[in-house]
């Protein structure tokens, strides 16, 4: 499998942070879903603002398809990269349709005008994140799971081969949180997703698991390798146990008193 992503040697540091919280990373990302997680301050948010470029590195590089990120311009990046923020914005008059609209600025430029594809593309989009019934609401109206599933429709919309998403599940339901994971499985098989996870639960059902702890990589590898539960156990402090369930796999509190 050709990598789309590839971090080397890589350090990376929070905005207005002077010491690296991550460092000496080198790791492949390649087509499907890759889920990043570990402990609190392992630097998994870091990792993706700066696999989307929005945090230039303090060591190493980063590479989109064999470029160095850093010397693409912000038009490249926003064509290649799809981005949801942990906390995204929520104010302002927009439409659920407007919002979902601006998705599409990369390929239209800043004064195209929305061509009938375009429309076509943001229909499916709030489709797929079930938010078409309130497309004429405003955003700032909406309750916190509603705003996030039209944010996550305005990442779909930009059609980008890169779709990276942290904490994508904040504030959704569990039928929601379970249509996203069907829907980023789906998604995984055209294109490269990369999402933050706090839940493990619903880490482990993606394709490939990457394992951060004190701002390495611990693990990388399939939702059934052994060496990526062996590293989960581990970061977390022997907290929890990993149990396969038919082909799913399923990360629970290990609350005995001895081990």
């Amino acid at each position: 499998m050709t990598a789309l992503l590839d971090c080397i040697d890589l350090a990376l540091a929070p905005t207005g942070s002077a010491d690296p919280v991550l460092q000496h990373v080198h790791l492949s990302i390649g087509p499907g879903w890759t889920a990043i997680v570990g402990p609190n301050g392992a630097g998994k948010s870091t990792l993706l603002r700066g696999l989307a470029g929005l945090l230039a590195p303090r060591a190493g590089q980063i590479r989109l398809e064999g470029r160095d990120l850093a010397a693409m311009t912000s038009r490249e990046r926003a064509v290649r990269i799809a981005w949801l923020a942990q906390q995204a914005e929520a104010g302002g008059d927009l439409t659920v349709r407007d919002v979902v609209m601006l998705g599409r600025l990369p390929q239209q430029g800043l004064f195209g005008a929305a061509s009938a594809q375009d429309h076509a593309v943001v229909a499916q989009a709030m489709s797929d994140t079930e938010c078409a019934d309130w497309a004429d609401r405003r955003l700032v109206d909406l309750s916190g799971g509603e705003r996030q599933r039209a944010l996550l429709a305005r990442a779909l919309a930009v059609q980008a081969p890169v779709l990276l998403l942290d904490e994508p599940t904040t504030h959704l339901d569990a039928p929601h949180q379970v249509a996203l994971v069907r829907l980023m499985r789906q998604l995984g098989a055209s294109r490269t997703v990369v999402s933050v996870l706090h839940d493990l639960g619903l880490a482990l059902a993606a394709d490939r698991l990457v394992v951060l702890a004190h701002g390495q990589v611990r693990a990388v590898g399939r939702r059934d390798d052994p060496a990526v539960h062996a590293a989960l156990r581990e970061v977390f402090g022997g907290a929890i146990r990993i149990e396969r369930l038919g082909d799913e796999w399923l990360a629970l509190p290990d609350l005995r008193l001895t081990r």
